[in-house]
């Protein structure tokens, strides 16, 4: 499945800072105000490193943010999201905790939370924290978990739930990158080989395949009988991709592997 750093939510970073008009704010609020929207500031600097790969850099704006406003939550997921690049999954699991905590209705960091939950193997956990997104009238973006939920169903292998998430997120988002990869894997494991071909087809005239849609593609073009077709997939990902697990399946001649 597509890695998601550039289409997890980032765009949520005023989600605590509402400012009360100034006639009737006591000094307390506004200077709670004032600690929030320092906070954003260096939230959204730690988001921008964050997108760049320069994690510490990251790390020591969140820091900042932090002791600006400790019950800030967009910054305890962004940290969550930054741990999981460092592969500090328990550091990550516990900061997107906290922002639940401390925001039980901010469904980004729902959606971002079910996702790593999902990564992770525990599809039941991460489906549960997107329905929780999906639940909040005031969530801006329901594509995002819709997507994520109907890939995460189809690594749990229910084809069923995946097909109806999947369907929901197309409608608000007919070119939305992981539900159109997602939908081409379901497409394949029902053995609709037509509809995966088409559906990875759209993925493809939008956005560079990941090693994981160039190898279903392989295996799409495979079973329709393209060589053509299949060796093309293959050549893209022995280049792009050579150490990937998908390149060593290839390699390996093991067209059944369904890694993602």
């Amino acid at each position: 499945m597509l890695r998601l750093a550039a289409i997890l939510s980032l765009g949520l970073l005023t989600a605590c800072a509402q400012t009360p008009s100034p006639s009737s704010s006591t000094a307390a609020e506004l200077s709670h105000n004032e600690a929030n929207q320092r906070a954003q500031v260096h939230t959204e600097l730690a988001a921008h490193y964050y997108t760049r790969g320069q994690h510490a850099v990251a790390l020591s704006e969140l820091r900042i943010a932090l002791e600006d406003s400790p019950r800030y939550a967009p910054a305890y997921n962004m940290l969550g999201l930054v741990h999981v690049e460092l592969r500090e999954y328990p550091e990550a699991e516990a900061n997107f905790r906290r922002a639940i905590d401390l925001m039980p209705n901010y469904s980004d960091v729902r959606n971002n939370f079910g996702y790593f939950l999902c990564q992770r193997g525990r599809h039941a956990e991460g489906l549960a924290q997107f329905d929780a997104a999906l639940k909040n009238p005031l969530y801006a973006s329901p594509d995002k978990a819709l997507a994520n939920a109907g890939a995460c169903s189809v690594a749990m292998g229910d084809l069923t739930r995946a097909e109806d998430y999947l369907q929901r997120a197309l409608a608000r988002a007919p070119n939305h990158p992981v539900a159109l990869q997602a939908m081409a894997e379901l497409h394949f494991q029902r053995g609709h080989y037509l509809g995966a071909r088409n559906a990875l087809l759209k993925l493809a005239e939008q956005h560079d395949l990941d090693a994981a849609g160039l190898w279903l593609g392989v295996r799409i073009e495979r079973k329709l009988g393209d060589r053509a077709a299949e060796a093309s997939y293959g050549a893209q990902l022995r280049r792009k991709f050579p150490e990937a697990v998908q390149t060593k399946r290839l390699m390996s001649g093991d067209y059944e592997g369904t890694v993602r």
